[in-house]
């Protein structure tokens, strides 16, 4: 179950033509280093949530939950995680014998669906795609009842 995933990598190259340029992460990087705290609240406030459209309705609370969340975790763990969306899991995709359920949201501005569902699709054997129209990064967060109902279908099936 692969949900907003950067599976099978994030970073444009020649195997994901559609990923994002790798100063998108640097810029993620140097603002973590500069102003860590602000970091969280920016990505929270943007593009996580998908909080900058204009007909996004702005909640708080989720805000400051990712917000403690980031702050909570460890530096060089969150940095980390930055450097691990570099890395190509194609090969380890291909590879696998068992079903992989992809769901994403179309409007995800952190792991764009051409880079993320899209690509991983055609690589996995028994994959299996569902695609939220206009969802964000956060399905989890913003569709759980969708999410939860999803996952309980695909358990069953």
């Amino acid at each position: 179950m692969l949900i907003s995933s950067n599976v099978p990598c994030l970073i444009k190259t020649d195997q994901s033509p559609d990923g994002v340029e790798i100063g998108v992460l640097d810029g993620f990087r140097a603002a973590m280093e500069k102003d860590r705290a602000q970091f969280f609240r920016d990505v929270a406030t943007g593009p996580f949530f998908s909080f900058n459209r204009p007909q996004a309705k702005l909640s708080q609370g989720l805000i400051e939950s990712w917000f403690q969340a980031g702050m909570q975790a460890g530096f060089k763990a969150t940095y980390d995680t930055t450097k691990s969306w570099h890395n190509w899991y194609g090969d380890d995709l291909k590879s696998l014998d068992i079903p992989v359920h992809f769901i994403q949201g179309d409007d995800d501005q952190i792991v764009p669906i051409k880079t993320g569902s899209l690509l991983g699709i055609k690589m996995a054997k028994k994959g299996h795609i569902k695609v939220y129209p206009g969802a964000s990064h956060a399905l989890p967060r913003l569709n759980a009842e969708d999410i939860n109902k999803d996952l309980l279908d695909i358990l069953n099936s």
